[in-house]
């Protein structure tokens, strides 16, 4: 008598930095699919691309609009850091981005998610076994990367009031070379020195332009202009040299990808 082979248990991670939409569809999946491992709840881009190295799952339910990395950002780095995992986004984007999703390599959810269209999409998981393609996955960020931004997106900031002992300074964003967290503040550091800001670097993350700063580490965003050079070690992480400062800066393994094509 042939033995059938267990049913596989696929896991997931989900990022939503919105917590009741993240605890909302984390419930729906548990209804929908309660084999279902969910093995991280993320709040952001960057505690994403972490759960992803660490957990390597399945499928990965990405918000596309978070503070810090996008989710499109996330899925580009997650083509290597967890390159097994299968993308699906949660979006609440217009028609011309579900027309790219729809000859894409990932699945998408429309806010507010409907448990129809969940069970659909779970459905198409679970008929699936092959590993994603990695290069389909690729050329569908480049083509929703080159679409327009919403209307009413935040613009990013210009300037910064920052403190520097009992003085207050206005910093200019382009000359910050890079933001590290410092508790509930965030240092600024230029090339001139360092201020604080009173803002946590998860506040700051949404106002940045996301063209010119980059998470390189749970504690850091590094001005791209600002970077003279990196050098990957051998455990896959990488340093990065500033232009106009002689200390370097830690970038954790899973965002160097990143810098693939720099």
């Amino acid at each position: 008598m042939t033995e059938t082979a267990p049913a596989k248990t696929w896991t997931c991670v989900v990022a939503e930095d919105e917590a009741l939409l993240r605890q909302a569809l984390v419930a729906d999946l548990k209804r929908a699919w309660p084999a279902l491992q969910v093995l991280a709840e993320c709040e952001d881009g960057a505690s994403a691309v972490e759960a992803l190295a660490e957990h390597q799952p399945d499928v990965a339910f990405l918000d596309i609009r978070m503070p810090g990395l996008t989710g499109l950002e996330v899925a580009r780095i997650a083509t290597e850091a967890s390159p097994r995992t299968h993308i699906v986004f949660v979006t609440a984007y217009d028609q011309y981005a579900i027309d790219a999703f729809e000859h894409g390599a990932v699945d998408y959810l429309l806010k507010p998610v409907k448990p129809e269209r969940l069970a659909a999409t779970l459905e198409r998981l679970q008929a699936r076994e092959a590993q994603p393609d990695t290069a389909a996955l690729a050329a569908l960020l480049d083509r929703l990367g080159a679409l327009p931004k919403a209307a009413g997106a935040v613009e990013p900031l210009t300037w910064l009031t920052a403190s520097a002992g009992r003085e207050t300074r206005l910093v200019l964003v382009d000359d910050v070379l890079y933001f590290r967290a410092d508790q509930k503040y965030t240092t600024v550091v230029t090339a001139e020195g360092e201020a604080l800001l009173r803002s946590s670097l998860r506040e700051l993350l949404p106002r940045l332009d996301g063209n010119t700063f980059k998470q390189i580490h749970r504690s850091t965003i590094v001005n791209l202009k600002a970077i003279a050079g990196i050098v990957r070690d051998d455990s896959g992480r990488g340093t990065v040299r500033l232009k106009h400062r002689p200390e370097t800066l830690t970038v954790s393994q899973p965002f160097m990808a990143l810098f693939k094509h720099m």
